[in-house]
């Protein structure tokens, strides 16, 4: 079977359809882009993520030879497992989303470009030291937690703890701070996640009227297979869709 020719179901015109990954990519840039235009926004501003948790190297070629270039992972150890089979690729841009522990931070910044997941000082001074361990600066973004919940990580926005990680972004001269991350409380109804994905745009617009050193705000990762066109009517830049492009997610 061709890498193209890998089949996965997706949800469209509210049915299931047996589809090819390449042709899911194309419907969802579809959606990215119309969500962007009744934003009054260009679609090339909203980067499509291709989230490959628990899907292996075929899915993933599957989605590099439909153009796909961006991709997430949500777990170090699974991510290094699957490096040597798709090393080959050229220009992928590799992003950690999921929790990373500060013990595996060095082999996170071996393995990517982008750490979305920063959500306490200690994480971003490990990274830091990795970093600069390794000769290279890295890419990284703050998670929020806005609902609250306590089964998810990420920093509470009103917290000192977000204070001190905003105020360090300066000595922290092997990281990028680019943006934030959230990931909303899920609701059936997308539009259930509309609050938290404005509040996180307001957080990054506050924050980017206080001109902080070492801080810069242009991204703001947002927005699931479930809810992505209102994170995009929101702001978001970049949007992390798995199971819209390669269907149910396997178990684990």
């Amino acid at each position: 079977m061709k890498y193209s020719d890998q089949r996965s179901s997706a949800l469209i015109s509210g049915k299931w359809l047996c589809v090819s990954i390449a042709d899911n990519i194309a419907h969802v840039r579809e959606r990215i882009a119309a969500a962007a235009r009744r934003a009054a926004r260009s679609p090339d501003d909203v980067a499509l993520m291709a989230v490959t948790k628990t899907f292996g190297p075929d899915a993933i070629r599957a989605a590099y030879s439909a153009g796909q270039r961006l991709f997430g992972e949500n777990r170090v150890q699974e991510f290094a497992e699957k490096h040597a089979a798709i090393g080959d690729l050229l220009g992928v841009d590799w992003h950690l989303i999921g929790h990373l522990q500060t013990n595996k931070a060095a082999k996170a910044v071996e393995l990517f470009n982008r750490i979305e997941s920063v959500d306490s000082l200690r994480l971003a001074e490990k990274l830091n030291a990795a970093a600069a361990t390794a000769r290279t600066r890295l890419s990284v973004l703050i998670e929020l937690n806005l609902g609250g919940e306590q089964s998810k990580t990420g920093l509470n926005p009103v917290s000192p703890q977000f204070g001190e990680l905003l105020e360090a972004a300066a000595r922290l001269d092997h990281l990028d701070f680019h943006g934030l991350m959230t990931i909303p409380p899920f609701t059936n109804n997308p539009e259930g996640a509309r609050p938290y994905f404005r509040r996180l745009r307001e957080i990054r617009d506050n924050l980017a009227r206080r001109s902080l050193p070492g801080i810069h705000l242009g991204v703001l990762s947002m927005g699931m297979s479930h809810d992505f066109e209102v994170a995009i009517e929101e702001g978001s830049t970049c949007v992390r869709l798995g199971t819209a492009i390669f269907g149910e997610r396997k178990a684990k």
